[in-house]
């Protein structure tokens, strides 16, 4: 079964069904055959039946809806998605179905959580307005916990993809803090919001989550938020150490850096369960201050992971290809590559 396009057509899907209804006219037995299995008739009614129930719809009506109601999401326009679900509410809760680029469906806050992500065009964005389209569907009906058969909520889903807008309307609304994903979830599995917003490099959430009153539940969690008091002492394990080291400097927590420095965790550590080091990770994520901190505490840019086989400087440049006019991680390539094993490295 065909799945529709992350920004499907209208128009589009009716050439479609014309071509199909003119192929049919033409003889071709195959496309008749699609027809007829929807309709009796060859007509344009017909064809567009066949089309919508190829797609997984019942009726090109549903089709239709369908597509205006993703329109309207991606459009953020909550005029349109009053009058949408003024006519039929149950369009905030019915999932999102028969998407190329989200195959086990989506509910429709739970979509716009995820808004920030450009699917066709594999690229972040910040876009304004989606807590407002969060708080039109919140009263139209959609449960703030979302469905209880979800392997996250739409707070874990916002914290997860950066929507402070969204995951600020969830608690508003009474989002319960501390749920957990289903320990099948695809991001972290059996983790908190906070966790969640943590292992993503989400620091706007983080800090939301926390003056909200998330419970922090490791010292990795901490760190994130900024402060490891009563979390470090001499009994923390190693390990523990290091991953709040990536997390401080994923979120450019740099008094934390500091610390855990100051405290015998090394600089060019790796977090042996995930495979990441602090400076590969800020370098990636285009974090200025934290690359800038870790080189002046000695951080081996040369070091590479034993994954991909990537320095420092080739994961910053990895992902400035996914997003070219990012001006952090063109100042983080400079500053790498005038490091004297940066430009060992770039010779």
């Amino acid at each position: 079964m065909p799945e529709l396009p992350p920004r499907p057509d209208l128009d589009q899907l009716r050439h479609q069904a014309k071509d199909l209804l003119r192929a049919a006219e033409q003889g071709d037995a195959r496309a008749s055959s699609r027809i007829r299995s929807a309709s009796g008739e060859l007509i344009l009614a017909g064809a567009q039946l066949a089309v919508a129930r190829e797609y997984g719809f019942s009726s090109w009506a549903r089709l239709k809806i369908e597509v205006d109601r993703r329109e309207i999401l991606n459009s953020r326009d909550v005029n349109r998605l009053g009058a949408l679900l003024g006519e039929q509410p149950e369009l905030a809760i019915e999932k999102m179905q028969h998407w190329c680029d989200h195959p086990l469906g989506a509910s429709p806050l739970g979509y716009v959580a995820m808004l920030r992500y450009d699917t066709a065009r594999d690229r972040w964005r910040d876009l304004p307005g989606t807590g407002a389209v969060a708080r039109a569907l919140l009263d139209a009906g959609a449960p703030v916990g979302g469905d209880p058969a979800d392997s996250e909520t739409p707070l874990i889903t916002a914290a997860s993809y950066g929507d402070v807008e969204v995951a600020r309307v969830l608690i508003e609304a009474g989002a319960e803090l501390d749920e957990t994903a289903s320990a099948t979830a695809g991001g972290v599995p059996g983790g908190t919001a906070l966790l969640h917003a943590a292992v993503f490099g989400m620091t706007d959430v983080v800090d939301l989550l926390v003056a909200a009153g998330a419970r922090v539940g490791s010292i990795a969690e901490a760190a994130a938020a900024g402060e490891v008091t009563g979390w470090l002492s001499a009994d923390t394990p190693l390990q523990d150490r290091i991953r709040a080291l990536v997390m401080a400097a994923d979120h450019e927590r740099l008094a934390v850096i500091d610390r855990l420095i100051e405290e015998g965790t090394p600089v060019d550590a790796v977090d042996l369960k995930w495979g990441r080091q602090a400076l590969r990770v800020a370098a990636m994520n285009g974090r200025v201050a934290s690359v800038r901190h870790l080189l002046a505490h000695g951080a081996d840019p040369e070091q590479r992971d034993t994954t991909y086989n990537r320095t420092a400087l080739e994961w910053c440049r990895h992902n400035r290809e996914r997003d070219p006019d990012s001006s952090d991680h063109r100042q983080v390539e400079a500053m790498l590559r005038r490091h004297p094993a940066g430009e060992a490295d770039a010779g």
